[in-house]
């Protein structure tokens, strides 16, 4: 039986994302005073009196939607967050999927406008779906506001319950009442899950594999850069392994990321490569490998993070005789320091090599945890020794007296030397092909230290 869940609507600009946060205690959602900077559902869990529950986030369920056109703005007394009235019926579509879902509904409005038009839409939905809902009128900071509350219960959804998601007010006694509504459920394992995340620049497909992954339109997919704004996670199975699938903004050069919104989303973004155990580094086949897929690369190296490239929009390449064959080597070129990592040619829009993505994502993991037998490590090292010796300087030369695996997820060797500072980088990555021809590393970085024999301490290198 999965988690209850508890679905956060109403219309734009109520500060949902701010009671979210408030909910599941850090900021995960991205909060702004403009309406529609919410888009896609985001799901976390949270704890109340001892009962665990996921709380999801949606956007505003507007009350014009289909009095919008794609690309048409909204009154000026009404703005949107920047670029969003294009996507009013699919958030709207989201949230009344969040609804469908959930085992309980807080209708959230605001204290200080009163009741509106949207208010009573959302309403009419809330009352057809026939989910116990809990009516929070937000911004109920001064006792104006929470006398002015009252109004609410001519929507006929029961109590109105005056709360400040900003600063706390009145979320105890609410959240009291939303988990003795929740069925009973008792807690699974810890997540074991397979976390892969999805990254890239913005436009490369990112949100269109996610859906083409899942089988269904699980997030809002647009040619407009920088329609997602959440690393969003979803939970799936994969011929019997569990699999948590992060969909991430699109992360641009630090130079362009604008402040505010844009700037948390990369943030978030950035820290779903930390927790994830595979990065799917997604490159547009139109466009080439740019430096900025190379700064991405870069970092999910730097978090050991297990690692595959995929080569999207493949469908519009013209392709010739050794077209792959070619790309391939753009790719491999453009990415040097990467050159042990799967590189799949995919079309999110048709489904072209999608089918191969998660198999081999999976064999990255498992490679990931890989461990080498102690005997067998130091066999293979004595042999790379004997095959080329180790360099020396001022006439001292290295010695590797003892290897053994310490770690995994990445894999980190630790080797015992008369002197690291005697290794030379060029030395370091010998060692390491050395270890890849023999064991099945691939995607996977590998970390090589060296310390001096009797330390207890490492330096890394």
């Amino acid at each position: 039986m999965p988690m209850p869940m508890v679905a956060l609507v109403g219309r734009p600009n109520v500060g949902k994302s701010t009671l979210f946060n408030r909910i599941i205690g850090r900021k995960l959602a991205v909060v702004d005073d403009r309406p529609g900077t919410t888009r896609d559902r985001i799901h976390a869990t949270a704890e109340w009196n001892g009962v665990l529950f996921t709380v999801v986030d949606t956007g505003g369920i507007e009350v014009w939607p289909e009095r919008v056109a794609v690309g048409q703005r909204p009154a000026p007394d009404r703005p949107l967050a920047e670029d969003s009235a294009p996507y009013i019926p699919l958030i709207r579509a989201q949230a009344e999927q969040a609804i469908a879902e959930a085992d309980v509904v807080v209708f959230l409005t605001d204290a200080v406008t009163g009741p509106t038009p949207a208010d009573r839409e959302v309403a009419d939905i809330l009352r057809r779906s026939q989910k116990p809902v809990f009516l929070a009128a937000n911004k109920a900071e001064s006792p104006k506001a929470r006398e002015a509350a009252v109004e609410f219960y001519e929507l006929g959804l029961g109590d109105v319950h005056p709360v400040s998601a900003l600063h706390g007010y009145g979320v105890a006694d609410l959240l009291d009442r939303v988990v003795q509504a929740l069925p009973t459920w008792e807690a699974e394992v810890e997540d074991e899950s397979v976390k892969i995340a999805i990254v890239g620049r913005p436009n490369v497909g990112k949100s269109s594999l996610l859906n083409r992954l899942l089988g269904e339109e699980r997030v809002i997919v647009s040619p407009v850069p920088g329609t997602t704004r959440d690393a969003i996670d979803i939970r799936m199975e994969w011929e019997g392994t569990p699999v948590t699938l992060i969909d991430t903004a699109g992360i641009r050069r630090r130079g362009r990321v604008e402040p505010g919104v844009e700037k948390y989303s990369v943030l978030r973004a950035l820290r779903a490569v930390q927790r994830a155990d595979v990065a799917l580094l997604m490159t547009d086949a139109t466009e080439g490998v740019t430096a900025q897929d190379a700064h991405i690369a870069e970092f999910i190296l730097e978090e050991g993070c297990g690692v595959m490239v995929l080569v999207n929009k493949w469908d519009a390449v013209p392709k010739g005789p050794r077209t792959q064959q070619e790309y391939t080597a753009h790719v491999r070129e453009a990415l040097k320091f990467l050159d042990y990592v799967p590189v799949l040619f995919i079309s999110a829009k048709t489904g072209q090599g999608t089918q191969r993505v998660i198999p081999q994502a999976l064999e990255v993991h498992r490679a990931r945890h890989y461990r080498i037998p102690t005997g067998e490590l130091n066999r293979l090292v004595r042999d790379a020794v004997a095959r080329h010796a180790p360099p020396g300087k001022g006439g001292k030369w290295l010695k590797i007296y003892y290897v053994t695996q310490a770690e995994v997820a990445p894999p980190t060797f630790v080797f015992s030397v008369n002197d690291p500072n005697l290794v030379h980088f060029s030395y370091e990555r010998y060692l390491e092909n050395r270890i890849r021809e023999y064991y099945p590393f691939v995607g996977v970085p590998l970390r090589l230290v060296f310390r001096p024999r009797g330390k207890k301490r490492a330096d890394e290198r």
